[in-house]
């Protein structure tokens, strides 16, 4: 499971290590990391962090993590946000790019993180979280790990209010037209897909088949022509399933079985590794026996994503995370 986003107490998640937003000074901090101090062990950490000494901003070093469910806790200092023209973000973007190259170093496979500097140093949340999951992105685009980030409540995580905007409009918008398409065809007469086929047939010319021939013709399977848009894209297995936030694993599974039926969120994650337009993307997931609905949030936000054609997986986990819906490939 290469990326997670959880609620959660970070002091409670089982990964090889835990971040902790440091103090710069060995000394007992606020926030995330008095909680990491207190469920650590408060003596033995705090004796640990003084071998090391001061920590620079965006500096990551690791201590072990005593009584946390982990190996490692790394120790990385966040920005204090000024203004954000005093090189924060360069700095943020460094906790966590050295944070996950020193997990890699001591061998993890997996890290879980908070949202660094949003809360006591006062960095925007929205400009948190965007920096956090474009390096992370980066790092699982080169490397098997999972990465867990880790928000205590609700009002830890935001997305900028100008893509909520744009969501929530989209959702309004789009279930406005649902009713509106309900109510006109309230009490009328409806045709099945089977009985629309007869007669194009009949109009055509060709004679209605029968069952044993509609079985014979069946189309492809999912599995079928997902291998299939993969060969057509050009892209290689492994940037495939990591774009699609899959592991190696469950992509094996996948090649090896022809009649696989995917979930939904795994169907959709490969249909944004694709970059596939959203008729193909009907198409894909059809043959999985899966179909999207106009009253729901998870289709609306996807249908929302792929319509302005912005395929970023961690981008748009963040706006299902966000409404409570499940996340992708994971």
């Amino acid at each position: 499971m290469p990326f997670q986003l959880i609620r959660q107490d970070i002091t409670r998640v089982y990964a090889d290590a835990i971040v902790n937003t440091a103090n710069p000074k060995p000394v007992v901090g606020a926030g995330t990391d008095y909680a990491i101090y207190k469920a650590a062990g408060k003596t033995e950490l705090l004796a640990a962090r003084q071998a090391i000494g001061d920590i620079a901003p965006g500096q990551a070093v690791h201590t072990p993590a005593f009584r946390l469910h982990a190996n490692y806790i790394i120790h990385t200092v966040g920005p204090v946000w000024t203004d954000g023209s005093h090189g924060e973000k360069d700095i943020l973007r460094a906790c966590y790019e050295n944070a996950l190259a020193l997990a890699d170093k001591l061998h993890c496979q997996s890290i879980a993180f908070p949202l660094i500097a949003s809360g006591a140093y006062r960095f925007p949340k929205d400009e948190a979280l965007n920096i956090a999951l474009s390096e992370i992105g980066k790092f699982l685009l080169n490397h098997d790990m999972t990465v867990v980030l880790v928000v205590f409540d609700s009002a830890a995580f935001a997305l900028s209010e100008q893509r909520m905007g744009e969501i929530r409009q989209f959702i309004d918008e789009h279930t406005v037209d649902s009713l509106h398409r309900a109510e006109s065809f309230e009490g009328t007469c409806t045709i099945s897909a089977f009985d629309m086929r007869e007669r194009r047939m009949v109009m055509n010319g060709a004679a209605p088949q029968n069952l044993g021939d509609i079985l014979r013709s069946k189309g492809k399977t999912f599995q079928e022509r997902l291998f299939e848009l993969i060969d057509a894209s050009g892209m290689d297995d492994v940037t495939v399933y990591k774009k699609a936030n899959i592991d190696r694993k469950l992509f094996s599974h996948i090649r090896s079985h022809k009649n696989y039926k995917p979930k939904k969120k795994t169907a959709v994650a490969f249909a944004i590794a694709l970059e596939l337009d959203l008729p193909t993307t009907r198409d894909l997931l059809q043959r999985a026996e899966i179909a999207f609905s106009e009253s729901n949030p998870f289709d609306l936000i996807i249908e929302y994503f792929i319509t302005n054609r912005n395929y970023d997986i961690f981008e748009i986990n963040a706006a299902l995370f966000q409404y409570d819906q499940p996340t992708l490939g994971v």
